[in-house]
């Protein structure tokens, strides 16, 4: 019986079914690996930190602490004192709280910041990070976004956290906003931070 519904079916039909077939998977697959990619693309610690697709600006702000270094939407940006010789010594759990700055494109710098300080190394994942003065640059997955920094001091996956400042060194002290008359943030051995 189904040989004759077969036979009932014009020849144009017959032909054209495979290609449909052929081009919903098609349509589906790159429809999947499209969806995949956008929602990397918004994920908070990938896109949001790192500023535009083509290039991660780095600029600065000042508070009582002096200048430092944050992204263009003035987002702290820290280093690892775990890390060497131009290498992240943060991966796995430690990069999901301290998501590397990453760039696409060459860095650019802003501000205080210094063009001829700013480079990129390759992540064992294949993405560029951001360094700075051969430092790696990292966000904290615990600021609340623009003028915090609840990372500053922070001793996490064996090694301290500090916000950067232009010259490239570590800012080891606290970091209020100045006239805010918000409270110093905790010294460093406590693992506090404050707002800027």
């Amino acid at each position: 019986m189904s040989a004759s519904l077969l036979a009932r079916v014009p020849v144009p039909v017959k032909l054209a079914a495979p290609l449909a077939v052929a081009l919903l998977a098609a349509a589906a697959c790159s429809s999947s690996s499209g969806s995949s990619s956008t929602s990397n693309s918004t994920s908070p610690s990938a896109a949001a930190p790192a500023g535009s697709a083509s290039s991660t600006v780095i600029t600065t702000k000042t508070s009582s602490g002096g200048s430092f270094l944050t992204n263009s939407a003035g987002r702290a940006i820290y280093l690892f004192m775990a890390d060497s010789s131009g290498k992240s010594a943060c991966s796995g759990a430690c990069a999901a709280a301290w998501p590397p700055v990453v760039a696409t494109g060459q860095p650019t710098a802003s501000g205080g910041a210094q063009s001829s300080d700013l480079s990129t190394i390759t992540r064992s994942d294949g993405t560029k990070q951001v360094t700075y003065d051969g430092h790696p640059l990292y966000y904290f997955e615990g600021d609340t976004g623009p003028g915090t920094d609840k990372g500053q001091g922070l001793n996490g996956f064996g090694a301290l956290w500090y916000l950067v400042a232009p010259s490239g060194s570590s800012i080891t002290t606290a970091v209020t906003i100045s006239g805010s008359g918000s409270a110093p943030a905790a010294p460093p051995s406590s693992g506090g931070g404050g707002g800027y």
